[in-house]
């Protein structure tokens, strides 16, 4: 466990469970034990962690649901898929089973390589309040991104984001070929739990074209256009 003993007031705000880092949940507690239960070291469990939700967890911005249970850790762990929020949520949430301080951090991020059906259901090619995770390990706060999932960067042609629990895994400018990628255009802060109303106030003035706040494609695949879109740029 961090050594946190000379600040546990500081630290206990990202050391309890949340309404929506629910790391008191007998399934993320399992998720946790399951792939770190093993370790002794906390950035081995933080590493472990992070690839267990990265590549786990399928990421799809298809289905969003904002409700106060769409949001939480343990629905994203039930549900198996999520966006950047709830997986970010989740591996916070199973950090703090194995004692290590997590707090959810946020970034107004520009994709210039995001699938032309998600910016027709968004209206934009800016996700706001993208969410991370960040650890604290050896004494820093550790920036981790469990977004996109390995399979999802090998269809896309996107470097995937690795993370050794010392520097901060934040998304690459470019893609492998050299394009634009991500571009982070805001820092909205940490907390120590997922601030959904002040994401849904930003969202309501940023994404007009939405229905109730909950982005859904029905049956389409986020995999599946990401990877046609890819081809279509290689002009294969």
């Amino acid at each position: 466990m961090p050594d946190t003993s000379s600040s546990n007031d500081e630290f206990a705000p990202f050391l309890r469970p949340g309404r929506y880092l629910d790391s008191d949940h007998p399934a993320v507690i399992a998720f946790a034990r399951q792939h770190a239960g093993h370790l002794k070291s906390p950035v081995e469990m933080a590493v472990t962690l992070y690839y267990a939700v990265r590549d786990g967890i399928i990421y799809d911005p298809y289905r969003i649901d904002t409700s106060p249970h769409g949001l939480t850790a343990s629905r994203c762990l039930e549900l198996g898929y999520g966006f950047c929020v709830v997986k970010a949520a989740l591996l916070a949430a199973v950090g703090r089973v194995m004692g290590i301080p997590t707090r959810a951090g946020y970034a107004d991020v520009r994709n210039h390589l995001t699938s032309p059906r998600l910016m027709e259901m968004m209206g934009t090619d800016l996700f706001i309040y993208h969410g991370f995770t960040e650890m604290y390990l050896d004494g820093h706060w550790i920036k981790a991104t469990p977004a996109f999932n390995l399979s999802l960067c090998r269809k896309a042609g996107i470097l995937p984001l690795e993370f050794d629990g010392r520097n901060d895994s934040i998304f690459h400018p470019l893609d492998e070929s050299g394009r634009r990628h991500m571009e982070y255009v805001r820092d909205r802060g940490s907390y120590p739990d997922v601030p959904r109303e002040e994401i849904l106030a930003a969202w309501r003035e940023v994404y007009p074209l939405s229905s109730g706040w909950l982005f859904d494609a029905g049956e389409a695949s986020f995999e599946q256009d990401v990877c046609e879109d890819a081809l279509s740029r290689s002009g294969v």
